[in-house]
């Protein structure tokens, strides 16, 4: 494919018969690239992203170069390249595809919100009514949808504090105190790409779990 510049713009318009402006053919450098995207015809890339900001807004600015690779062989090859790379990755292991034994870095910092359901099992777990586990584990917050109750509190109002369930005196000696009823937001965390992670532990260290977490008044009855 012939590069067209802004010397040969007008050749290229006498010749093809097509109209073209100088005006239209950006000559800025290919700069600051955020996003490559490829698929079976076309390879996308956005570039020389600028953010303005403003009191109440931002505004953010960017260009997306679109070209269809599939009648230009060094493209080809290129894409090929790229995914003989992803071949021969396939099966590499990620970093921190599972948790050391006692770390509990994301029990701080992370507020897990908790929807009825999950109030509803940590109520049960604990033998306790659900407007009483509501009131004591859980920080109220509605939710536009209504799934969400709130998120569960902290031992303190700082949000790197601690979660009110986790057990332990440091790390490495960390556990969660209601494990089998923990809220789905932690039963989806993944340790994969975290970089919350004590790197000190080791991975294959023996850990023994301590005792369950206990409410300071247990009801032998639930009412809601």
């Amino acid at each position: 494919m012939e590069t067209i510049d802004l010397i040969s713009l007008r050749n290229y318009t006498r010749r093809t018969g097509q109209p073209t402006h100088p005006e239209l053919l950006d000559a800025r450098p290919m700069e600051h690239v955020t996003k490559i995207e490829i698929d079976e015809e076309h390879v996308t890339i956005e570039y020389n992203e600028k953010t303005t900001r403003f009191y109440n807004v931002n505004e953010i600015t960017k260009n997306e170069w679109i070209y269809k690779y599939n009648d230009d062989p060094e493209f080809v090859a290129a894409v090929a390249g790229v995914i003989d790379l992803a071949r021969r990755h396939l099966k590499d292991v990620p970093e921190n595809i599972t948790c050391p034994p006692g770390c509990a870095e994301c029990c701080s910092g992370y507020e897990p919100f908790v929807s009825r359901a999950d109030v509803e099992r940590i109520a049960d777990h604990l033998g306790i009514s659900y407007g009483q586990a509501l009131r004591q584990y859980v920080v109220p917050r509605k939710s536009a949808d209504g799934y969400y109750v709130g998120w569960l509190r902290k031992i303190g109002d700082d949000v790197a504090d601690q979660c009110i369930f986790l057990m332990g005196d440091r790390s490495g000696r960390y556990y969660c105190g209601i494990y089998p009823a923990r809220p789905n937001d932690c039963r989806e965390f993944t340790p994969i790409g975290c970089h919350d992670v004590d790197t000190t532990l080791s991975h294959g260290r023996r850990f023994k779990v301590g005792p369950p977490f206990r409410p300071k008044h247990r009801r032998s009855k639930r009412h809601r």
